[in-house]
């Protein structure tokens, strides 16, 4: 079987430079070269006795990272150009993602495997246009599109990745190409920000960019809020709960409470510690409990944005419970951080988190052995093996199906509804709900949340439509069997 080039991800990595046997911290290396052994010497480029690196370097900029992506041909050889691109966009960057960076290395894996497969150069660049590299891969991947090969955002991020490499080569002076790999547009876009003002600025594209068109359609039961989340029904929430409740499973019910009561995204919930949930509050009035996450917090969220939770006092007081019970213990006396206040709140059996915050991925480990990011990925398959084939069940419905985000739609709908039958009643304006909605939601622009309020009209006026066109057909169906008498 052939091998294709791939990418692959290193538990760690630690920057070395070559040194002589007499500088200090040197490490012997011993490989065997074509069954010859071969000796030579290393330091790392980051001293841990003065915490600096000794290239002079500033100390913000990496050189030990956990799961660098690498990018291998289809020999299992290193492409040296790609993983040096990829090394300095990550260098270049304070804190960088790891996640981001692995799928650079995928796109850029996947351009090779279409140079290997025919056999093209991808520093050659012919007279011809159609002949070069660059050419030819954005041809083929829009050919792939249309045969239904691959989705087009995808490609279209493909072909963006490649792009770039190409462009970081020619500003570093690896390559130059004698023939340009693209032809440059400079082209103006006009947008809306969150306040209201119309704005424009300038981008430049090329020919080979793959333009994807995106339709939304309002009434196709879903409401785009961070992708397309379908609420679901209080009836389907009843039948979830329920199914968890039989699961006897306490980390995911607990986990999807709060979903369904604070709207919180699963990157939220999954990076609560130990901390946030040991206040005594028997002695708080309030019927709510308000819970910061974002930077600073230790709880992640989406686009690193400071934002509030609204626990109901008697979740909060069952997420307290579940902290100090037998159960939660020891699965934390299997982690390395024990009962520390940084500790996750939620853990596997096997103490191990469900899902890696961002400062902790930012630390390095050296001992690290895992090879995959921990980014929700148990939650998920959960819910598929487990929670949706009893759903299925009491649904009646055999293609039933939800995703863990359609929680955060589902608490935005409740909170909705609420607002609503207060609006009815004279209790407060359109205006009053509609921003209630909006900071409890966390949105930046009411257009997200104006498609949370106009969610069940639109349900109506489908629902309205389809009913008459099926009366409609009837008749249609019955005047035709009247003339064909």
């Amino acid at each position: 079987m052939q091998r294709k080039a791939r990418r692959i991800l290193l538990p760690s990595l630690e920057l070395t430079e070559t040194s002589l046997p007499t500088d200090e911290n040197v490490i012997e290396v011993n490989v065997l070269l074509d069954g010859v052994a071969v000796n030579y010497h290393v330091r790392k480029k980051f001293e841990d006795s003065t915490q600096n690196r000794i290239d002079s370097k500033p100390n913000w900029m990496g050189s030990r990272f956990n799961l660098f992506p690498v990018v291998l041909d289809r020999d299992g050889v290193p492409w040296a150009e790609a993983n040096i691109y990829i090394l300095s966009r990550i260098q270049s960057t304070l804190n960088p993602t790891m996640s981001t960076y692995a799928s650079t290395a995928d796109s850029l894996a996947a351009y090779r495997r279409f140079l290997d497969e025919k056999e093209i150069d991808w520093t050659e660049f012919p007279p011809q246009k159609q002949k070069r590299p660059t050419y030819r891969y954005s041809a083929y991947l829009r050919m792939e599109i249309a045969a239904g090969q691959i989705q087009g955002t995808t490609a279209k991020r493909h072909m963006s990745k490649v792009i770039s490499f190409y462009t970081w080569l020619i500003e570093e002076g690896v390559l130059n190409p004698a023939h340009s790999p693209w032809k440059k547009q400079d082209r103006f876009l006009s947008f809306t920000d969150i306040h209201g003002f119309k704005l424009s600025k300038q981008v430049v594209s090329t020919d080979l960019s793959i333009k994807i068109t995106k339709s939304t359609d309002p009434y196709d039961g879903r409401i785009d809020d961070g992708g397309k989340l379908r609420p679901l029904p209080s009836s389907e929430q009843e039948f979830l709960i329920d199914a968890l409740i039989e699961l006897k499973n306490t980390e995911m019910l607990l986990i999807h409470l709060i979903g369904l009561l604070t709207g919180a995204r699963i990157q939220t919930i999954l990076t609560m510690r130990l901390k946030h949930v040991l206040q005594l509050i028997d002695h708080i009035p309030s019927e709510e409990i308000r819970i910061p996450a974002g930077p600073g917090t230790g709880m992640d969220t989406k686009y690193n944005k400071k934002i509030v939770l609204h626990f109901p006092k008697w979740l909060y007081k069952k997420l307290h419970i579940y902290a100090g019970s037998e159960r939660a213990r020891l699965r934390r006396s299997r982690s390395p951080r024990k009962d520390d206040m940084e500790q996750y709140l939620f853990l596997s059996n096997r103490g191990d988190p469900f899902y890696t915050s961002k400062s902790d991925s930012a630390e390095f480990n050296s001992s690290n052995r895992r090879r995959h990011a921990k980014n929700g990925q148990a939650v998920r398959q959960f819910i598929t093996e487990r929670i949706i084939p009893i759903l299925r069940l009491k649904t009646g419905d055999p293609n039933f199906h939800y995703q863990f985000h359609d929680t955060r739609a589902s608490y935005g709908m409740n909170l909705t509804d609420c607002q609503l039958a207060q609006v009815n009643l004279g209790e407060v304006s359109l205006h009053q709900a509609r921003e209630f909605v909006k900071a409890r939601m966390s949105h930046e622009s009411t257009t997200t949340t104006d498609r949370y309020l106009q969610y069940r009209s639109n349900l109506k006026i489908v629902s309205s439509i389809n009913s008459m066109y099926h009366e409609h057909l009837i008749k249609l169906q019955a005047k035709l069997t009247e003339n064909t008498k």
